[in-house]
Formats: structure tokens, C-alpha cells, sequence
């Protein structure tokens, strides 16, 4: 019984990561992209360590796979963040699709108040 509920986390865990390889493939831009690779392939990599600390039945896979969990849980979302930043804040074009842009305003506000400062900082205008 066992193995097969293993079995069963282990076909799961490879389904996810297969559709995040697909996603990674089809999707249009590099946004889209990286929520396909980090949403399924954490989830896919949870179920595959799920399933090898159940067939194994060893409290060290036990640790050895919380461990790995926690630092992909909390790496993960981090750097998908740091990374979608810094491709938006340097202009990396988004999909012709895209619906909503969120950033856009907060953006342009933020690069007009900077101009502003500048040119209140000339010293060749006083």
C-alpha cells in the first residue's frame, strides 16, 4: 500500500514538473514564463519529495526532505520576485496580451518626481 501512495506522489510530482517544462515552452513572455516554472515545479518538487520520503520510510530522507522543502519554499518566491523586477524595471516587453499592467503608473510617477528633483538640484539654473 505504501508503495503504491508513493507511487502516487511520484507520478504526481513528475506530471507538475513536465506541465512547468510545457508552460516554459508555450507561454509568450518572460513573466508568464517564470510563474509557470516556479509555481508548478515547487509544487511538482513537494509531491516528488513527498513520495521519496514515503517509500523510503527513513527519518533522515525525512529531514534531508524538509530541509530541501523549506529552502525551495523560501528561496523560490524571492528570487522569482527579485528577477520579474528587475526585467520590468528595465524594460523587458511584455506580452501584446497582457491585460493589466499594474507598475506602469507607479512607475512613470516615480521617474517624473526623480525629474523633478533633478532639475530642482541643477546648480546652473541659480
Amino acid at each position: 500500500m505504501r508503495g503504491y501512495i508513493a507511487g502516487f506522489f511520484l507520478i504526481a510530482g513528475s506530471s507538475l514538473i513536465l506541465l512547468s517544462a510545457v508552460g516554459m515552452i508555450r507561454m509568450p513572455d518572460l513573466f508568464t514564463r517564470m510563474q509557470a516554472a516556479t509555481k508548478a515545479t515547487t509544487l511538482g518538487l513537494a509531491c516528488l519529495l513527498t513520495g521519496t520520503v514515503i517509500q523510503l520510510a527513513d527519518f533522515s530522507t525525512l529531514v534531508r526532505a524538509a530541509l530541501i522543502s523549506a529552502f525551495i519554499l523560501l528561496t523560490s518566491p524571492v528570487s522569482t520576485h527579485v528577477i520579474a523586477r528587475a526585467a520590468y524595471l528595465t524594460k523587458v516587453p511584455l506580452w501584446k496580451g497582457t491585460m493589466v499592467d499594474e507598475w506602469r503608473e507607479d512607475a512613470e510617477a516615480e521617474a517624473e518626481r526623480a525629474h523633478q528633483n533633478q532639475e530642482n538640484q541643477n546648480p546652473l539654473e541659480q
